[in-house]
């Protein structure tokens, strides 16, 4: 099983910073959602900052969520936190 996300930040160019469970951290491009049904909400600045952090993933107040081995796997890895 990979890590699972224990912080999200919402960056601009709707981009997630994560923290995963590992330590490790990493940055998630949403763009490529943003024309995808249920996502298109997200396209609205203010309800994209709404993101939180849900059983390991992060997801919106309308349901809408990501995969969290697929935020693991997809986003571009940085230095590990320090524990």
């Amino acid at each position: 099983m990979n890590p699972r996300v224990k912080k999200v930040t919402p960056l601009d160019g709707y981009k997630l910073h994560l923290e995963f469970s590992n330590g490790e951290v990493g940055l998630y491009d949403c763009t490529h959602l943003l024309d995808f049904g249920v996502f298109r909400e997200l396209k609205n600045v203010d309800y994209f900052k709404k993101v939180t952090v849900i059983a390991g993933t992060v997801a919106w107040p309308n349901e809408q969520d990501i995969c969290p081995d697929t935020l693991y796997l997809d986003s571009v890895k940085s230095a590990r936190q320090s524990a």
